[in-house]
Order: C-alpha cells, then sequence, then structure tokens
C-alpha cells in the first residue's frame, strides 16, 4: 500500500506559494562556477582541469524582494516586515505549520516549485537529530512518484550527506539538474569550536585529496537554498547559526510548529489553525487516577539543586493535615526529618542523610532507611502494575471500539505504547532467548480478555487459535545490539536495548520505523500495537496512530504532552493510502495519569511556551489582511496603519488591555451585538463581518463575568445617623465570651453510635474518565464526555498499621483512654485493615463533629461588658465596592447606598426588606462583624428593626439560608448558627433563620 498525496490542499499551496512569490520577477538563470583549488592544482600539476559546478544566482533587488515579502505577509494576516529586516545577502523566513499538516511535504513542493519558475536547482535540508534526518529522507522516496507525475516526470537527485561518500558531494555541486541534499547539523558544526584543530572539524571541513577541495568549500559555492527543519534545535546555538551561514545560502527557510524564532514570519498554521480547519485530529484525553490509597509513606524526588553552598532537595510526600492526607512538595536539606514534617508515623526513620546533587546522579537517601530515590523517581506510591495494568486495557480497549467504527471503512487502526526501558517490554537470557517484559505480559492478558467481550464479535466472529496468539498483534521498535551466548563466546545474538534516541545505534531503529510505515498501514500486517522507546519521541509518526500511552516508569524525563501528541495528530489514511478529513473519523485519545482538567491546563501551557500563541490576545496586525474590495481580482486590505488604528479604538474602549488581552467588556457587547467600532468599520458589512468575527474569535468560549460599571458603595448618613438605627445597632454591637461544660461519658457513646451509623470504608479507587479537547484562539478547553466515567478498586496490600490512637489524639485533643474506648466500642474498627488512612481521616470527621454537637449543647455566652463592642463609626471606614448587574442592591433602609449580596436568597432578602412597610431600617452585616465560637469565627447575615401597626418595635438578627431546616445544612454550619443564637440571646436579642421573607414575618407574628 503506498500513501497517496493530494497536491491541491489550499492550505498547503498558501505555504508553498508563501516562499515561492517571495522571488516573483525573479529571471530564469543558474550560475556556472569553476571546481578547482590551487592545492589541487599544484599537486596535479593539471592546470588544464577545468570542471564546472552549477549554483542559485539571485538577480531581484532589495527594494522588489521586500514588496513580495510585505504583499505576501499582509495576505496570510501577518505583521509586515521592515526594510531592514529583509537583506538581499541574508535572506532568511520563516513557516510556521502545525505538528502532522504536512510542513516536510511542503518545503519539499518549494523545492521543486522553485526550481521551476526560478531555475534554483541546489537545496540543502539540514536536520536536528538522526529521525528527522530519517524522516525527510522517507517523504523523498515516497514522493517521488507524485512530484514526477505534478512536474512532468522531473529528474532530480536527493541523498543524505556521508562523509565517507563525498563523491556525492562533488555530483551535488557540479550536476546541473535540481540536486536535494538532507544532512544533519552536527556534521558540519564542529569547526567553529576551534578551526584550527584540524583533527577535531567534521570532515566536511577538511581538505580532500580525492575532491580536490574541502567539501565545504564546494557546497557554499553552490548558493544553496537552505531548509532548515526544526530550527529551535538546529539552529539552537551560536556556533550551529554560524555553520548554516557558511553554506553561503541564497535563502534560509525555517520550517517548525514550535518557533523560539520568528524571522519574516511569511505563512502559519497554528495548532489553533489547524484544529479550526479540522487538519490534524481531535484530541481528546483518558484519566487514570487513584483515589483514597495512602497508606505508606510515599517520596518522590522532584528536583535537587544548590543553594548558598549546600544541596537542597525539593520531595513530594503525603503529609497529614487539617485531620486528612494532602499530596504536597516541600524544599528539605540534610537532617531534615519527614516524619515530623508530614506529621504522620509512616514517615518514621525517613531522615534526610545525604542530597547528592552532581548533575546526572542526582539522588537522596537516609539515615536509618535503605531507599534510594533517584531524580524523579518514588517510594511508596500506589502499586504501580495497577495503574500501568489499567492504561494498557483502557488503551486496548480504545483501540478495538474505534476498530469497530473505522474497519469497515478500510482504515486501520494503530495505537503507541512509550516506554522508557525497554526491560519492561523484552527480557532475555543468556542464551539469547526472549520473553515478554512486564508490559508485554499485561498486554497480551488484558488483550485476551477484552476480544472475547461480546461487542467485538463483529472483530473477531469466531476466535481461532491464531487470533488467540496475541503476541502477532503488537511489537517493539528498539535499538538492536548484540551479545555472546553464555554457552559460547563466538555465537553472538540479537537484542533490544535502551538508548538515548540521539546515537549512531537507533538509526536503525528509525529506519526500520520509516520502512515499515506503508506495511503498518495495511490489513495484510496483524500489527496493530507498537511499543517504542520514548527517546524516539520526535521526528517520525504514522497517520493511523489512534491511541497513544505513555508507560512512564519514575527516574525518567516526562516526555512533554505535545511531544507525544504529535506522534498521532496527522490525519489518517484507508487502504487505497487516500486521506481521510473530517474529526468524526480523526480522533486522537491520549491516555494520562492526570485529570482531564490538569492535563488540558499543562498542554495550553506548553502550547504556548512551545509555539508563542497567546491565547485571547489581539495583536496590533490582528485585522491588517480584512479585505475592504477586490479589484481586478485582486483584494485591498486594510493593511497595518489602519489596523493599528482599530488597535487603539478598541484599547480605549477598553475591550483590550495594552497587551492586547481581551476584556470582558468585549466579550459582554459581542454577547450582546453591541460592539463599538469606528464608522469606516461599520458602515461595509463585509468588512464589519471579519472585523467581528476576529473579536470573537480572539474572546474565545470564556465564561463573560459581567463586569459592567463597577461601583463604590457609599455610606447612608440619613440611615446611619437615625434614631432607628442608633436604636437597632445597641441591639446587636456587643461582644460575648463563652464557656463550655459536657458529659464526656456521652461523648463517647454518641461518637460510637455515628462510627457504627455512618463510618463507610472503602478500599482505594481508580477513576477513569474522557474527555474531549478543542482548542481556539480563546484558550485550550476540555468537555467531560457522556456516559464515559468508570470506577474500579484498588487491592493494596497494607503491610504496617500506622498508630491510630495516637493519630486521634493528636486531631481531637481527646484522652488516649477515651478514645480506645471509642475504638474498642465501634463494630467499624475491622475496616481499619482495609484503608488505614481513609479509616482515620474518618474517624477524625465524625468525633470532631460529635464534639462540636456535645460542646455547643453545653455552651454559655455572657456580654464582656458595655465598652467591649462594634463601633457604629465602623460603617464610615469600609470601602466597599460592587458591580450593579451582580451584586448590587439600591438602598434607602440600609447604612449605605447599595446593598452588596452574596447570594440570590440574599438579593431577594435585601428587595424585599426595602418594600416592606413593617421594616424602618436593616443592615447587611459586614464581614468585620464577627461572632467568636469553638468552631470558628461567625458572620451572620442581616440585622433588621420590625416594627408592627402599632410601632412595637423588634429586633432581630436574620441568617439567611435556602432552606431552613436542620438536616438541610452541614453539621459544622448548624453548630455556628446555633452558637449565634445562644450569643444574641445573651444580648436579648433573637436570631432567626429564614428563606425569604414569609419566614421573616412568621417569626415576628408569634411574638
Amino acid at each position: 500500500m503506498k500513501i497517496q498525496f493530494d497536491a491541491a490542499l489550499d492550505y498547503q499551496q498558501e505555504g508553498i506559494n508563501a516562499i515561492v512569490d517571495i522571488f516573483q520577477g525573479q529571471e530564469v538563470c543558474e550560475a556556472n562556477f569553476t571546481v578547482y583549488s590551487p592545492e589541487f592544482l599544484a599537486k596535479q600539476q593539471n592546470f588544464a582541469f577545468n570542471e564546472i559546478g552549477y549554483g542559485n544566482r539571485l538577480t531581484l533587488s532589495e527594494g522588489k524582494l521586500l514588496e513580495n515579502v510585505q504583499n505576501i505577509q499582509l495576505a496570510n494576516g501577518l505583521k509586515p516586515s521592515e526594510r531592514k529586516e529583509v537583506n538581499r545577502n541574508h535572506l532568511d523566513f520563516t513557516i510556521e505549520m502545525e505538528t502532522g499538516t504536512g510542513k516536510t511535504y511542503v518545503y519539499l513542493r518549494s523545492i521543486m516549485e522553485l526550481y521551476r519558475k526560478y531555475g534554483f536547482s541546489k537545496h540543502i535540508i539540514v536536520v536536528p537529530s538522526i529521525p528527522i534526518k530519517e524522516g525527510v529522507y522517507k517523504s523523498l522516496e515516497i514522493t517521488k512518484e507524485h512530484f514526477k507525475q505534478l512536474y512532468d516526470n522531473i529528474n532530480y537527485n536527493f541523498f543524505i550527506y556521508d562523509s565517507s561518500k563525498l563523491n556525492e558531494v562533488r555530483d551535488f555541486s557540479t550536476n546541473d539538474g535540481l540536486e536535494i541534499m538532507v544532512i544533519n547539523i552536527d556534521a558540519f558544526s564542529k569547526s567553529f569550536v576551534d578551526p584550527k584543530k584540524d583533527n577535531k572539524t567534521n570532515i566536511i571541513h577538511r581538505y580532500n585529496d580525492s575532491l580536490g577541495y574541502k567539501p565545504l568549500d564546494l557546497i557554499k559555492n553552490t548558493n544553496p537554498v537552505v531548509f532548515i527543519d526544526e530550527p529551535q534545535s538546529t539552529m539552537s546555538t551560536p556556533i550551529r547559526k554560524k555553520a548554516v551561514k557558511s553554506l553561503h545560502p541564497l535563502s534560509i527557510v525555517r520550517y517548525s510548529a514550535t518557533h523560539k524564532e520568528k524571522v519574516n514570519l511569511m505563512y502559519k498554521l497554528d495548532a489553533i489553525d489547524a484544529y479550526d480547519r479540522k487538519l490534524v485530529k481531535q484530541i481528546e484525553v483518558g484519566s487514570v487516577q487513584t483515589e483514597g490509597v495512602n497508606n505508606q509513606a510515599y517520596i518522590k524526588l522532584v528536583s535537587v539543586k544548590v543553594s548558598k553552598g549546600f544541596p537542597v532537595a525539593k520531595v513530594e510526600v503525603d503529609a497529614f493535615k487539617n485531620g486528612s492526607i494532602t499530596r504536597k512538595t516541600y524544599t528539605v536539606k540534610q537532617n531534615e526529618d519527614l516524619e515530623q514534617l508530614t506529621d504522620r508515623i509512616e514517615y518514621e526513620g525517613y531522615i534526610i542523610k545525604d542530597i547528592h546533587a552532581v548533575a546526572g546522579n542526582e539522588y537522596i537517601d537516609f539515615t536509618s532507611k535503605e531507599d534510594v530515590i533517584r531524580l524523579g523517581q518514588s517510594i511508596g506510591a500506589v502499586d504501580e502494575k495497577q495503574v500501568k495494568t489499567a492504561l494498557i486495557s483502557k488503551t486496548i480497549e480504545e483501540h478495538l471500539d474505534k476498530e469497530l467504527v473505522l474497519n469497515p471503512q478500510g482504515i486501520k487502526v494503530l495505537s503507541l505504547f512509550f516506554i522508557d526501558s525497554v526491560g519492561k517490554y523484552r527480557v532475555y537470557d543468556e542464551e539469547g532467548n526472549a520473553e515478554n517484559g512486564e508490559y508485554a505480559e499485561i498486554f497480551e492478558k488484558e488483550y485476551l480478555k477484552l476480544i472475547t467481550k461480546p461487542k467485538y464479535v463483529s472483530l473477531f466472529e469466531e476466535i481461532t487459535d491464531d487470533e488467540k496468539d496475541a503476541s502477532a498483534v503488537h511489537n517493539g521498535y528498539f535499538s538492536i545490539d548484540k551479545k555472546s551466548k553464555s554457552s559460547n563466546k563466538k555465537d553472538k545474538f540479537e537484542y533490544f536495548k535502551d538508548t538515548s534516541g540521539n546515537v549512531k545505534a537507533d538509526e536503525d531503529t528509525y529506519s526500520l520505523i520509516m520502512r515499515d510505515k506503508e506495511m503498518l498501514l495495511s490489513f495484510k500486517s496483524k500489527l496493530r500495537f507498537i511499543f517504542s522507546h520514548s527517546a524516539l519521541k520526535e521526528g517520525w509518526d504514522n497517520p493511523n496512530v489512534f491511541q497513544i500511552c505513555t508507560l512512564k516508569d519514575a527516574g525518567n524525563s516526562e516526555i512533554k504532552r505535545r511531544q507525544e501528541i504529535g506522534r498521532g495528530l496527522r490525519l489518517c489514511v484507508n487502504q487505497d493510502g487516500e486521506r481521510i478529513y473530517g474529526h468524526e473519523v480523526n480522533t486522537l485519545t491520549v491516555m494520562a495519569t492526570e485529570s482531564y482538567s490538569d492535563f488540558v491546563s499543562n498542554f495550553q501551557k506548553e502550547v504556548e511556551s512551545d509555539t508563542g500563541i497567546r491565547f485571547g490576545i489581539l495583536e496590533s496586525h490582528s485585522f491588517a489582511n480584512v479585505v475592504l474590495a477586490i479589484e481586478d481580482e485582486t483584494p485591498v486590505y486594510l493593511g497595518q496603519k489602519k489596523s493599528e488604528e482599530l488597535f487603539k479604538h478598541l484599547l480605549t474602549q477598553g475591550y483590550i488591555d495594552a497587551r492586547g488581552k481581551v476584556q470582558d467588556e468585549l466579550r459582554t457587547d459581542l454577547k450582546n451585538d453591541n460592539v463599538k467600532l469606528p464608522e469606516e468599520i461599520t458602515e461595509n458589512k463585509h468588512v464589519l463581518k471579519q472585523v467581528l468575527s476576529n473579536l470573537k474569535d480572539a474572546a474565545g468560549k470564556l465564561e463573560i463575568k459581567n463586569k459592567d460599571e463597577k461601583k463604590r458603595v457609599k455610606v447612608n448618613k440619613r440611615v446611619l445617623d437615625s434614631p432607628e438605627f442608633k436604636e437597632l445597632w445597641e441591639r446587636v454591637k456587643y461582644k460575648t465570651t463563652f464557656s463550655v461544660d459536657f458529659d464526656s461519658a456521652s461523648l463517647i457513646k454518641e461518637c460510637i453510635n455515628a462510627l457504627d451509623n455512618r463510618l463507610k470504608i472503602t478500599r482505594g479507587k481508580l477513576h477513569y474518565s474522557k474527555a474531549s479537547v478543542s482548542i481556539d484562539i480563546g484558550g485550550v478547553q476540555a468537555e467531560i464526555q457522556n456516559n464515559s466515567v468508570r470506577t474500579e478498586t484498588l487491592h493494596e496490600e497494607v503491610e504496617v498499621l500506622p498508630d491510630i490512637v495516637g493519630y486521634l489524639q493528636n486531631e481531637t485533643q481527646l484522652t488516649r483512654k477515651s478514645i480506645v474506648e471509642i475504638l474498642t466500642g465501634t463494630t467499624r474498627l475491622p475496616y481499619f485493615k482495609i484503608n488505614p488512612q481513609k479509616f482515620i481521616e474518618g474517624c477524625i470527621d465524625i468525633i470532631n463533629e460529635q464534639m462540636r454537637m456535645h460542646i455547643i449543647d453545653g455552651i454559655q455566652y455572657k456580654k464582656i461588658d458595655k465598652t467591649e463592642y462594634y463601633s457604629q463609626e465602623l460603617f464610615e471606614n469600609e470601602e466597599l465596592f460592587g458591580y450593579l448587574k451582580n451584586n448590587l442592591k439600591e438602598s434607602t433602609k440600609s447604612p449605605y447606598d447599595y446593598v452588596v449580596y452574596d447570594s440570590g436568597i440574599e438579593s431577594t432578602l435585601a428587595n424585599d426588606f426595602e418594600e416592606s412597610k413593617n421594616i424602618s431600617v436593616y443592615a447587611k452585616l459586614p464581614n468585620w462583624f464577627k461572632i467568636d465560637t469553638p468552631l470558628g469565627t461567625y458572620n451572620p447575615d442581616w440585622a433588621i428593626l420590625w416594627k408592627d401597626e402599632n410601632e412595637e418595635k423588634l429586633f432581630f438578627v436574620v441568617e439567611s439560608k435556602g432552606s431552613t431546616g436542620l438536616f438541610d445544612l452541614r453539621p459544622k454550619e448548624q453548630g455556628k448558627i446555633d452558637c449565634g443564637k445562644k450569643h444574641f440571646t445573651a444580648l436579648d436579642t433573637e436570631m432567626i433563620v429564614a428563606a425569604n421573607m414569609e419566614d421573616v414575618t412568621n417569626e415576628a407574628m408569634m411574638k
């Protein structure tokens, strides 16, 4: 099966034209040069030698080049380059294309077009690594037939630079046809460290007898067009940049999805554009997470550095805080006791002994524990095998679900597993006999279990013995080495080995992956699940990868999400090699061990960091390519100057800030179709439509926060100084103190009953959920999919039980005797062994709750004296703000001209208080009005003065709740309200709980 190429894709043609049209007006020409050197002639004594070479030659003026460049940029909605940025002698341009959209095809087509239109025949593709080099060469191979059909049987030569085949360099310079060289940057960048040490330089810089020239001198005479693949790596240092310039390029053209430096950006198809135009797969994230398993000492070494001359480490641990376990990161130094740090006995003996900060060998060890934890490694994590099994199983299930849909359409489904250690996939005995490693064992077991499910009957009608051989559906792509057999040292066997991904041994691996690309896409091959080394993270992909699962081992560097996702972003192909479009077919499932919200948040940060995309941002050139009119089939654009003026207008209106970040004012006006734009924009509906479209894209799908008309709330002196308000304040302003008396025997009994009735302990759980990810200029969003959440039980053996009595004593302040009575009295104690930490946390919550209830039953409040109170003047000292459409109500009866409310119930009550003839004054009690309780401070909602028809006055403090039922409130919340009632009783004032005005009226009428 051969992959088919479509020459008519508009976005690829745009990328091609963005470079080719720079040279519009260039006459078709080529430059001849003589290939010889004085050294060679002197040696050969052959002055008649005169071999003609061919090179590129530029005839355009700098002014014409600049004009071409700016016209292209304007049409593509990009900021036009300035005159100083387009130097005829150092032409340098950038193309930005998202991974998976065919940037390699685009620059190969650009080479063909530059040759066809202008005769530029010498081209060099510079790559940063072995895998990209192999990928480019594979692309040249599989596009050759396509280009011959497209360009009238064009004849051209391509090769990978090899220092042992320098005759290819001579052919490159002397042939008069189209020549394409692929070269790794490392092959010609070593002469710039110390050019004098010839033996330390690349061979390309050394004089060669057979050439009679230095290979590089031969190359640079051709003035090649140099295409830089992944310049953020290829040209990552000054030395590498100098090496590229040493090629004497007619022009440099950079291609990447993640540029660090954008020089004269000519075309942009970024992650947002690619997703919006459905040129890459839609992404969904399958999240596998654990819950409720913290029963042993978990320690992960996050980082090590030297601070003030001493090494310090960041460690992640499970700390016991406020009655529950929280995973936290702490900075620790030598002799730090993790038991004290975490307040957990499980960490007994984990005292930091040594922090080793030597790069590449960072670790920590302990004074009385044998554990050594290296950078990135952890101990005490949830049984990794259970998590890895879940990841593998869910990946297989997602794979089979897609096969049900895509197999009938002639689309083969592939899944990719990234692993860090080859030994997890394949192991060998001393004779070279291969056996499955841990991951392969898990895979085959889970695969055989899943294919027997009834829903997959159409895939496996009657499962034959052949199909039961799960080993046929998976294989690994790793570097291969040879080792002597134990029985016979001369007899060697091949084995998979771990490598970094960029050494010589990896070349065969990359070559194999590329060579097998079409084979993997065919139903003729049973191979559908690929295991590969995490080091092979860039430079290759396969269009039919629909699932990616990274089985990370602790202690190894984490592959970035964008690198992972990039291996499967390309749109899939069918059995005829035809590209299939549309997100209904093209969905990439990424399996992760983080929540989908965390995945999306981190993914957006990576996109912003890698690409420079600024979500929710407008720029001064954002409107330059708005089309004003079409004249003689040529569009007339708004242009850079007018775009800058519109940008300033948006800034003046408060629609964006100085950085161009969209403000909620713009979102609100967009929602209400009330965007204020200059008349020259609004008078042309076609122009207006384009501008509004740009604004809506930048505003994104973010929720609109109604920040309309922010107002400062002022004091209403008429109410504040009125006799009635002073009378009301006199009844509520005083402070109190409380005392507590309760029966410990009764408390113990109630704790036992509560534990028996309410303590529910389960084993740890593993949750799986799936969310769809979308990308637009407003940001990266995720939406949980319907019916995608599933939960499984984790079976974890607990080796050492913690000191439960000590824990409970610290957290409840009860005596050991009382705690032992409670634990021995409850029927729930056997559950302690199932999940010790959850049992302890549950006991703490219930015992503390019962203590609160007993405390409240026995609490007594007493007014301190007449000098301790909240002064009425405090109302005048507070600075309040609110928003008219959000949380403000106009008021004529309270101490402020507006009431700042916190909820819909408070809003309704404030409105009712204003309208009620029975209420003459009231106050929303400010945050500084606090009552001390054993459960923390309490701030009631309202103080009101009620008068009946006979002008008899009643004073109330009101707590506004959606429901007034006792069992509808949380125990702690109800406890604070009970304390509040006793506080106001001590002040001879009544406190009531009200859901509406009717509740207030009923309470008043009962008096």
